[in-house]
């Protein structure tokens, strides 16, 4: 019998279910506790309040349902349970002096918040390659441009709300620029194409 709570689960379609969950860590936490996946589960999407679950044959769809209302929520490690994915950033981006306003920090105390956090990859969306970072305070914590800007490079790092991102490709946004990098987040050559993956442990390093 669980010990949890009853989630909510809902059908999505024939071969999906979706779990409901209160907040951005009840996600983190579950998402962690479903690391052990049956072999029918062919995939499992964090966002910020569901869990999206595909499952391969509709004679599973039950089964994977009890043990997702079994699943316990695991806690982040207080240190890095993995290797961190670090990313080299030049600080220069067309926002960091707002930022700074914001946030009541001067441009370097800004760089140096971002670069001595450590960020967890919540979830991804948006377009391929993005990721969802959060980290343990909110002293980044700025809102969205007024005026979204049509297109932004490739490569931006960026502040909105919570969250820090990089942008995979050039597209329109709305997240405060602080900064641009040269690493790869979405090569489909790879074996896991996102360099930024829901868990994965990251690092921000100034580049020389």
């Amino acid at each position: 019998m669980s010990e949890h709570p009853a989630r909510t689960i809902r059908a999505v379609g024939d071969l999906a279910l979706l779990v409901e969950c209160e907040s951005l860590s009840e996600v983190m936490a579950l998402h962690r506790g479903l690391a052990d996946r049956p072999g029918c589960v062919i995939d499992v999407v964090p966002a910020a309040r569901t869990i999206l679950v595909t499952v391969a044959r509709h004679h599973d769809v039950e089964s994977v349902r009890r043990w997702l209302a079994d699943a316990a929520l695991v806690p982040a490690a207080p240190t890095a349970d993995s290797e961190p994915v670090h990313i080299d950033v030049h600080y220069d981006g067309a926002d960091l002096a707002d930022v700074a306003r914001h946030t009541g920090l001067s441009e370097r105390e800004v760089i140096a918040c971002h670069t001595r956090s450590t960020w967890r990859v919540a979830f991804g969306g948006f377009a391929p390659g993005f990721a969802y970072l959060v980290t343990d305070h909110e002293r980044l914590a700025v809102p969205r441009r007024a005026s979204p800007r049509t297109e932004v490079p490739a490569g931006s790092v960026a502040l909105a709300g919570a969250f820090a991102g990089v942008y995979p490709r050039s597209s329109p946004g709305g997240w405060q620029l602080i900064g641009r990098t040269d690493a790869d987040l979405w090569n489909v050559e790879r074996q896991h194409p996102a360099l930024l993956e829901p868990g994965a442990v990251v690092v921000f390093r100034e580049a020389s």
